[in-house]
């Protein structure tokens, strides 16, 4: 029997009784191993903790490190005495009539925008067409295209100097006139060819063309553009990597903030990190992958700092050696990649789509305008023939691209060389990453068993298979998938990225990254080379990766930074029968059928909507032909109607494929027939819904989706991941890249739970919500946080960090 327990670890034990539905606790049992909790019931634990005024505040994190009443109550005793939680003030209430006038006046912008692309496309097409001969059209192709490209990336630019002028310091409410100015300059950014030269001389120059004060030799990797670009600062030589955010304001409470985020000389930012305004980065600086800066944090010169919120650390981010890259280097790569858009790329889109329809005779009724013949049975008869045969030499010929193009490149790149940047390698380099993250293969086979089998043909080296059927998610990225290494029996959620890629802001280093066997990885993880996790790791969703301190085997790693925690628990391994010997084979071959039957599925749907869009672009090509103002407004309204249908048509695709019924919070195994139903679901596309951010449209999408969306909700870029099991409250703040995701699996259990988010909470750019979740009204969760499943965060609380916790007293900054 073990010793009595003080004041704290009796009142402890019983508000765990509580939850797990026990008379009495021992002082000395392990909550994973003897009781058999589990992450959820801790998370439910830590609530009702939190309630109490006679205890303190419990974190996960407190759980994981101390997991018995006695260990936890003897930490909770030996610390001091917290400050008062920080609290949030009152977000100001909405107004409907300014919500639906901004609506309105963000309809009118975009449908001039589409008048205006429909006006030169049509005289584009009457003027191509003209040309007699492949050189010629050539010529005419390459002239108007490069035109047109040269226009489109110089819009925003006007645009910004024309609305805005130079960007300021200042707040402003959304949906107010002057967040009017503001989307509208946003969208045209996100709408901007020049996203495609990230990684180029060319993308920085442009930076600065819209106000930013970027220093000589920086090389910025990440497609993610900043919107207010004269509040950005970046000191020569300085390196990004892909998938950070930079965008220069904030969203938060109904207003948008802009502010400054400044980089000093020589700065390393990480891959998947968040910088948000205020952000201050001396000469030197590094921030670690997975990272984030928010709170106005400052690291002093030199300084390397790592975590959500960052820490100090003596991890140096920068592993590869400088090498020679010159001014006149750089200038003749940003020069040739210009040249090689304007001279092949664009020619071939315009001339060659041109060349391709008119060398067709089957397809005069579909482009003489004279015949007028919409209402014939062999009008649609050719767009049908058309669009199949369109789309099967996209997956025909892409899949052929991905798999053997990147091949032939391979040799030319050798692993641990150093190459310098914009030469011939990194041309190499950057082509087989494009063509091998092709993401419609990987989200037309993942979640399946053939996702194995299409990895293996990109170059992956997987070693001997153990199937589960739901070996990896639908979303992989890598920097070359030839030293990408997945050990046996492994399993992969969506969002991994690996990082088998060093760069400096003059070098990179192309080397292996290997994942054990027997590990599972949550969501959004970066995986880099020398990453310290072995064998029966269980990595959690948005965990950073170590890459010092000893190899860890046989456990889990959950935050940034991260910590252990137990490797599975009870709940966990109750569906263990179902995946061995006959049983798993059995099940196995009928997830298999149901999966070939969701992509059969989702290849249809697709074809179907470049059908009804093949319609839609050659009905205005027979009404008018493309020819006059009459002609260019009507190709203009087609692109409308093709964004309107789009949605329409994917909206009821999904409702048809849930059956119109709202899904179950459930917790079965990955082969119950349930679970292949719900992951049908995620085969229906959705990157339309991006075209729709940071306008009233988007709420209307996700109500028509099934989410139960409250009143001028705020969408600056949210991804929700269920639906129905989604319920978010009247003026909601969602920052841009956030995800609330109400599903977990973790090994061969599947678990998903019902997610509220109260009226008037804001949830920081990058930031993760997972499943039973609970936000009161007015929360705040901070940038790139990640709030546990089963959290409950009081109104008007401000949580932050990977896992988020209560924040207490003012920010802490980092100083010099």
């Amino acid at each position: 029997m073990g010793k009595p327990g003080t004041g704290t670890e009796t009142v402890l034990a019983e508000v765990l009784a509580g939850v797990v539905r026990k008379e009495a606790i021992p002082l000395d049992s392990h909550f994973f191993d003897d009781l058999g909790a589990n992450s959820l019931v801790m998370a439910h634990f830590c609530a009702r903790v939190r309630k109490r005024e006679d205890l303190p505040s419990v974190s996960m994190r407190d759980v994981y490190g101390n997991p018995t009443i006695r260990s936890l109550a003897a930490a909770l005793a030996g610390t001091a005495e917290p400050s008062a939680p920080a609290v949030a003030e009152p977000p100001p209430p909405g107004s409907t009539a300014r919500y639906l006038f901004c609506g309105l006046l963000q309809f009118l912008v975009f449908a001039l925008y589409c008048a205006l692309a429909g006006l030169v496309t049509g005289r584009g097409y009457e003027w191509v067409s003209g040309g007699s001969g492949v050189a010629q059209v050539y010529l005419r192709s390459a002239i108007f295209g490069g035109a047109v490209f040269i226009g489109v990336c110089t819009v925003p630019v006007v645009a910004k100097w024309v609305l805005v002028g130079r960007w300021k310091e200042t707040e402003f409410p959304v949906w107010s006139l002057a967040y009017v100015r503001f989307w509208t300059v946003k969208a045209l950014l996100h709408a901007n060819p020049m996203i495609l030269f990230a990684g180029n001389p060319l993308y920085v120059l442009y930076l600065r063309a819209l106000g930013a004060r970027i220093g000589r030799g920086v090389t910025i990797l990440s497609h993610s553009v900043p919107v207010c670009t004269d509040l950005l600062t970046v000191g020569a030589g300085t390196v990004i990597r892909k998938d950070s955010f930079f965008l220069c304001y904030q969203a938060h409470a109904g207003r948008i903030r802009t502010g400054r985020v400044t980089l000093g000389s020589g700065v390393y930012v990480g891959e998947k990190t968040v910088l948000d305004i205020g952000t201050v980065m001396g000469d030197g600086a590094q921030l670690g992958h997975s990272s984030a800066l928010y709170d106005e944090a400052r690291v002093p010169a030199g300084g390397r700092v790592h975590g959500s919120p960052a820490q100090a650390t003596d991890v140096d981010y920068v592993r590869v050696p400088a090498a020679d890259c010159s001014t006149a280097r750089r200038f003749g790569y940003g020069l040739a990649a210009l040249l090689q858009m304007v001279l092949v790329y664009v020619p071939l889109a315009v001339g060659g789509t041109y060349m391709a329809l008119t060398v067709v005779p089957a397809l005069d009724h579909l482009l003489d305008p004279n015949r007028r013949d919409l209402g014939s049975a062999r009008f649609y008869g050719e767009a049908l023939a058309l669009s199949l045969v369109a789309f099967a030499a996209f997956v025909l010929l892409g899949l052929a691209s991905v798999t053997l193009l990147p091949r032939l490149l391979r040799p030319l790149l050798r692993p641990d060389r150093v190459y310098p940047l914009y030469g011939f390698h990194y041309s190499v380099q950057r082509a087989v990453a494009r063509l091998t993250n092709l993401k419609f293969f990987k989200w037309l086979c993942g979640d399946s068993s053939y996702i194995v089998g299409y990895l293996k043909a990109l170059g992956y080296q997987l070693g001997e298979v153990e199937q589960t059927g739901s070996n990896f998610g639908t979303e992989v990225q890598h920097e070359t998938p030839y030293l990408a290494s997945v050990g046996s029996g492994t399993m992969v959620a969506d969002g991994l990225s690996i990082v088998n890629a060093d760069f400096s802001s003059t070098s990179f280093r192309l080397s292996r990254a290997s994942i054990g066997p027997r590990n599972f990885l949550g969501n959004n993880i970066a995986y880099p080379s020398g990453g310290r996790t072995g064998d029966n790791c269980l990595l959690a969703t948005k965990v950073m990766v170590p890459l010092d301190g000893e190899v860890r085997e046989g456990v889990g790693l959950l935050g940034s930074p991260c910590f252990e925690i137990p490797r599975s628990v009870e709940r966990d391994s109750r569906f263990d029968h179902l995946r061995e010997g006959a049983e798993l084979k059995r099940r196995l071959t009928l997830k298999n059928r149901a999966n070939l039957r969701s992509m059969g599925l989702y290849l249809f749907v697709r074809w179907l909507h470049w059908f009804v869009l093949t319609v839609l672009g050659f009905a205005a090509v027979d009404l008018y032909g493309g020819e006059g103002i009459g002609g260019g407004l009507l190709i203009g309204a087609s692109l409308m109607l093709g964004l309107g249908f789009t949605a329409a048509y994917y909206v009821l695709v999904e409702r048809l494929v849930g059956g119109f019924r709202p899904l179950e919070a459930k917790l079965c195994s990955i082969y119950d027939p349930y679970f292949w139903w719900h992951e049908r679901l995620w085969k229906v596309p959705d990157t339309y819904l991006q075209v729709f951010n940071g306008t009233p449209f988007k709420n209307l999408i996700w109500r028509l989706l099934g989410v139960r969306m409250g009143r001028r909700v705020f969408d600056d870029g949210a991804y929700i991941t269920e639906r129905t099991l989604t319920a978010i409250g009247d003026d909601c703040t969602l920052s841009a890249h956030t995800k609330v995701q109400s599903h977990s699996q973790e090994d061969g259990t599947f678990k998903s739970e019902l997610i509220t988010i109260g009226a008037g909470c804001t949830l920081g750019v990058g930031a993760l919500v997972h499943y039973g979740v609970s936000m009161g009204d007015g929360a705040v969760l901070a940038a790139d946080s990640f709030l546990m499943k089963g959290e409950e965060m009081p109104a008007l609380s401000r949580w932050g960090g990977n896992p988020a916790v209560a924040q207490r007293g003012p920010a802490p900054h980092m100083t010099p």
